[in-house]
Order: structure tokens, then C-alpha cells, then sequence
């Protein structure tokens, strides 16, 4: 009756009640202890590990050759994507595998499940949609693991045509699965993190999780040898190596950045395998402009690329939530619109996000 009273009051309100918390804390002291562990860490300068966990996110998105995005949320650089060949796709006789997009996102799975992750991996097609010439047409989703289709492109006998077959197969691979986690977990093992450390994982949810785990973890001693804790964003400075993450939840749309993160909590105040926050994305914090009050940020599949993003931070260094940029807006936008005037979205900053939590490497 407890768990379903509960559950009653995260449908309406998103906010904490005493009742759900831990035994004897309330949800404002729980996090007044959280925030002190968390600004304690903050105080200290980036370990060992954050600077090489954001090296290696700094070298592969050089290595990527992906898009860049302004602190006005503007993307002023357009790289490299996930289903290229090439940065300008040319289609050159001669092409090193690194500067195929396809196959950089091949890699961040392969670090993940192994030499051949295609079983892992999902293909989308649509009823009859290659033959139809009616948009109006219904088309039923489809869907295969890449294994399965590589395994008939392996019955193609010419080299050269089942080659090309493999690889368009992983060109739709990569496209139809999302590789954001995955890009984040082949940084962090990279690093030289254990897996008895950190949740690798192919959806962000997983270690964003088992982050709040360890803040409640942490208040009991009990935390052992966790990589990250959950922070509040706005009150925390980040470093290099910690992670920032947002979520997508279309019902919480107008959910503040608190009522999320307790919401989490009180997720796990049962037994967590029932997450209500599942739509999520991180990035990796790679560098903090401390004189311009900047940080940078490199997430995976972000518009299709790897990409790094420079976000505001106010004058003490913490995360901003002036994140909306000044391009103008719905108002600056004078195109005509379609006869059926389809509504779109107003937003014009790539940087405005529904960002909640400051993943901090403890």
C-alpha cells in the first residue's frame, strides 16, 4: 500500500514526500547531505582519471571529425556523420577506416560486446515503402538484428557486391540503433575503468541510475568503489571527466530539473528495476573555461555525430540555466509556412535541454 501511495504522488505532483523517502531523512536533508559531499569534491582539482576520461572524449571527437556547437546553441561547424564514408563523402578510390563514420560507431559498440555486436544491433524497415508511390500510404515498422541480414549478405558470391552489402547492413545498423551510451561507455573504458566500477551500458538510464544509487549509497558508507554520484546540476561545479545528462521524458516536459532528480529516488526507494526516467542522454564534460565561464561538453550521436558543445556557466563557475542562446527565435523565422502550417518546435538553441544531474567522479 506504501509503494502504490507513493506512486500516486510522483503521477501528480513529481515531488518528494516524506513518506517515500529513506526512514527518518526527508527529501531537503538528503540532498543538503548530498550537495556537501558533492561541493567537496567540486572544491578539489580534477584526478588523474577526469582528465583522462576527458582526453580520450577530446581525442575521439578529433578523431570523428564531428560538429561543433556555440554557447548560443548554434551549430557553427558541420562534420563528419555516422553514416558517411568521409568528412565530405567523396567517395575517394582510397579511404582509411577511421574516416569512415560507420565504423568509428562500429568501434564503440565492438568495446562494448565484443569482435561481432551485431546481434546487438537493429535494422528498421518499413512494409513495402521501397516500392511505394503513395506518401499517403500506411507502412508497417519491420524489424531485424544486423546479424540476420549479414548472414544473407553472405550468401551474395561476387567479393565485392557482398562487401558493399556488409557494410550498407552496419551503415543501418548504426543509423536505426542509438549509440549515445554506447560513446560514453567506450570513453570511460578507455580510461582503464573496470566494469565492477561503472555500469557500461547502451542506455544512459543504466549509469545514471547507478549514480543516485551511490549518492544514497554514499550517506550509509556503503558506496564501495562507484565511479560517479548524482549531483544537482545547478549547484555543483563540474570538472573534467564528470558527466552531464538530460532527459527526454515527453509527459515531464514541464518537470523542473529537482522534481526529476527526486523522482529518481524515489524510484529506488523501491527496487529500482522499474526506472520512470528512461529516456535520457549524457555527455562528457571536457574542459571548463573557467575565465570565460564555459564548459565543454563531447556526447555521442548528437545530431548523428560525435559532437562537443560549449555551454554557459554562471559567475561561480556553476551550471547555467541560460542554456536558450539569442538566435532569434520563432519570431526572426519568416519563411512561409505549408499550407497545413504542420506546428514546430520554437526552440532555436541546440544547447537548450532539459538538463538535471551532474554525474561527479567521486
Amino acid at each position: 500500500m506504501r509503494a502504490l501511495a507513493c506512486a500516486a504522488v510522483v503521477a501528480i505532483a513529481l515531488a518528494a514526500h516524506p513518506a517515500c523517502a529513506q526512514p527518518g531523512r526527508s527529501a531537503a536533508a538528503f540532498w543538503k547531505a548530498v550537495q556537501a559531499r558533492c561541493d567537496a569534491t567540486a572544491a578539489t582539482p580534477p584526478n588523474k582519471l577526469g582528465r583522462r576520461i576527458a582526453q580520450i572524449a577530446i581525442d575521439e571527437f578529433a578523431g570523428f571529425g564531428g560538429h561543433q556547437i556555440d554557447s548560443n546553441g548554434r551549430l557553427f561547424h558541420f562534420g563528419l556523420t555516422e553514416a558517411e564514408h568521409q568528412g565530405d563523402d567523396g567517395g575517394d578510390q582510397q579511404a582509411r577506416t577511421g574516416q569512415l563514420g560507420w565504423w568509428r560507431v562500429m568501434k564503440y559498440w565492438r568495446s562494448m560486446f565484443g569482435e561481432d555486436p551485431t546481434d546487438k544491433l537493429e535494422v528498421r524497415g518499413y512494409g513495402d515503402a521501397s516500392a511505394a508511390t503513395d506518401e499517403t500510404q500506411r507502412v508497417p515498422l519491420l524489424r531485424a538484428h544486423a546479424a540476420h541480414l549479414l548472414h544473407a549478405a553472405d550468401g551474395v558470391s561476387d567479393p565485392a557486391e557482398r562487401e558493399i552489402l556488409r557494410e550498407a547492413i552496419l551503415r543501418a545498423a548504426v543509423i536505426d540503433t542509438p549509440w549515445s551510451a554506447a560513446f560514453v561507455s567506450y570513453v570511460i573504458r578507455q580510461a582503464g575503468v573496470p566494469a565492477n566500477s561503472f555500469r557500461f551500458a547502451n542506455a544512459h538510464r543504466a549509469f545514471i541510475y547507478d549514480a543516485f544509487r551511490t549518492s544514497v549509497a554514499e550517506l550509509n558508507n556503503t558506496a564501495g568503489n562507484s565511479l560517479y554520484r548524482a549531483c544537482p546540476l545547478t549547484t555543483t561545479r563540474p570538472r573534467p571527466g564528470d558527466l552531464i545528462c538530460e532527459q527526454r521524458e515527453p509527459a515531464l516536459t514541464a518537470a523542473s530539473a529537482k522534481a526529476v532528480r527526486e523522482r529518481i529516488r524515489m524510484d529506488l526507494d523501491g527496487d529500482g528495476s522499474a526506472p520512470s526516467i528512461k529516456r535520457t542522454h549524457c555527455e562528457v564534460v571536457a574542459y571548463v573555461d573557467r575565465q570565460a565561464r564555459k564548459v565543454y561538453t563531447i556526447g555521442g550521436n548528437v545530431d548523428q555525430a560525435v559532437t562537443v558543445r560549449k555551454l554557459n556557466l554562471r559567475g561561480n563557475l556553476k551550471f547555467s540555466t541560460a542554456q536558450k542562446g539569442h538566435c532569434g527565435g520563432a519570431g526572426h523565422w519568416t519563411l512561409p509556412q505549408p499550407i497545413a502550417d504542420a506546428p514546430r518546435n520554437a526552440k532555436c538553441s541546440l544547447n537548450d535541454k532539459k538538463w538535471f544531474v551532474l554525474l561527479q567522479l567521486r
